[in-house]
């Protein structure tokens, strides 16, 4: 089995969806300078990305659809019949330098993820996550849809059974729909109810595959931790995985703009330690995350987790330096702990009674007793 590795590129450091977009900050590139000022990524533990060729993403998307959006890149515009057809050029998805090479770079990662854990292992791929991309359409932020891609890689690979577990604000719509009643993927979702895609129902198991919990406004840590020990482990150690991918969108904490969940990082490197043990080989990649400090730090603390490192009470000079480089368009600065810190408080609080009941559920699905 071989060490943790940690998948990156040149290309995230600059690469914006556009000046006001949630994606106009630097996330991957913080997370790796932030790991190495902590001294957790030495050049043995990093890989570099390389960019997945049409023909691999293809294994998933429409031929005509990867050449669209290539085309869009090489001419930095699209016309409206393209936009209609395949959401290229939107808001949410807009024209910009590397909207080709960027995401066909994370799709890479996940392939080269799937391919250094053959013989067991973890690997963390910040860079990758993006659940909504559709065969012939970009959606919700997604020109692709890499953890579809690296998934049935893994089962191309001979793997009989991967576990998707996603603990990203928004439902992984995209995932979901590429999986519908497979008996080879278990699909296991926390994702805030009433919230874009307005996808992923507590009834809604997608043909059997999936285990999908919607949850209220101000989720907090201790409602985290019921549904990690009550409903996440339980749905994939009795799946038996051969591999685990762990969609690890930090939009569920507290920060973030667009979503009004309220966990601490706390919750997403508890989800890594727990799931680690059951199975052989485990995929940790990014997600939504549109608040730059608490990305860098959550997913700098999941690399922690991964690499076996102890996340330490302040950060050193060189790590708040890091913290303190980042920029944002929103208006307001990060509270002092943003800054000097890796892991944030606890946020404890009270269950609700509907989650309560909607744990219940989903554990009956699972033959369990609450």
């Amino acid at each position: 089995m071989s060490s943790p590795l940690f998948i990156g590129s040149p290309i995230y450091r600059g690469s914006v969806y556009g000046a006001r977009h949630p994606l106009s900050i630097q996330r991957v590139p913080a997370v790796i300078d932030l790991a190495r000022a902590l001294g957790w990524l030495p050049p043995t533990r990093y890989r570099s990305s390389p960019r997945a060729k049409p023909g691999a993403l293809t294994g998933f998307h429409t031929p005509d659809y990867i050449a669209a959006l290539q085309a869009a890149e090489a001419a930095q515009t699209v016309p409206g019949e393209v936009r209609a057809r395949h959401g290229l050029g939107t808001l949410s998805n807009p024209v910009f330098a590397e909207m080709y090479r960027r995401p066909a770079t994370a799709a890479g990662g996940g392939l080269l993820a799937a391919e250094l854990v053959a013989r067991g292992g973890v690997v963390h791929n910040p860079g990758g996550g993006q659940h909504h991309g559709l065969a012939d359409r970009a959606a919700g932020f997604c020109y692709l849809n890499e953890p579809v891609l690296t998934i049935r890689r893994l089962l191309e690979m001979g793997l009989s059974r991967v576990a998707y577990v996603d603990i990203d604000a928004h439902h992984g719509d995209g995932v979901e729909l590429a999986f519908q009643g497979s008996e080879r993927v278990r699909l296991v979702s926390v994702h805030e109810a009433r919230r874009w895609p307005f996808t992923g129902a507590l009834e809604d198991d997608a043909g059997g595959a999936a285990f999908n919990l919607p949850v209220a406004r101000g989720f907090n840590d201790t409602e985290f931790a019921l549904v990690l020990n009550e409903v996440i482990l339980p749905a994939v150690a009795g799946f038996r995985p051969d591999a685990i991918y762990l969609q690890c969108g930090a939009d569920a904490l507290l920060e973030d703009p667009l979503a009004r969940l309220s966990l601490s990082n706390r919750c997403h490197v508890a989800a890594v330690r727990a799931l680690r043990p059951l199975a052989p080989r485990m995929i940790v990649a990014g997600g939504g995350g549109y608040n730059p400090w608490s990305v860098a730090r959550c997913w700098t603390a999941v690399w922690g987790a991964i690499a076996g490192q102890d996340a330490p009470d302040d950060l050193p000079p060189e790590a708040e330096a890091v913290l303190r480089g980042l920029s944002w368009h929103r208006k307001g600065h990060p509270q002092k702990t943003m800054l000097t810190t890796l892991l944030d408080a606890p946020r404890e609080g009270a269950v609700s009674a509907d989650l309560r009941s909607n744990v219940a559920h989903l554990k009956a699905r699972l033959g369990t007793t609450v």
